[in-house]
């Protein structure tokens, strides 16, 4: 598998990146995929319930999609193996001691963190604190 697994390299290589558009998480009891298509997610996910989309704000809105919350991606600018231990540890932790709620996504090359919108720019100041500060600010907080 491709990838860094170096923890301490992840983090000092990460280059977090906040994308403009906005975005929603939400659930379809029942789709097809001409739905799908006009939805474009970014990300599916299959779960008993329903079949979970992550799309743009503007799609769900447009198509009268429900959803709660309006969220902002950050990308993790690293190619992070899906084998790596503790990256998605390190980032959350990092955003748990500002008091930010994250939702990881691992794609194959990138990890993507969704944050609430209000707290986008706070949760990138505090990511590039932990970029900065490397590993010893993660572990400091752990111990």
């Amino acid at each position: 598998m491709s990838g860094e697994k170096d923890l301490a390299k992840l983090i000092a290589s990460m280059m977090p990146v906040l994308a403009e558009n906005e975005y929603v998480f939400a659930t379809l009891e029942h789709h097809d995929y001409q739905q799908l298509e006009q939805l474009s997610p970014i990300g599916t996910f299959h779960e008993q319930e329903g079949l979970t989309v992550i799309v743009r704000k503007e799609k769900a809105d447009e198509l009268h999609i429900v959803y709660s919350g309006v969220f902002k991606c950050i990308t993790l600018n690293v190619h992070s193996s899906l084998d790596a231990v503790g990256l998605t540890a390190a980032v959350s932790g990092k955003l748990t001691q500002a008091n930010i709620s994250a939702n990881v996504v691992a794609a194959y090359y990138h990890d993507h963190v969704f944050i609430a919108s209000k707290d986008a720019e706070k949760a990138l100041a505090e990511l590039n604190d932990l970029v900065q500060h490397g590993i010893k600010s993660y572990t400091n907080w752990i111990n």
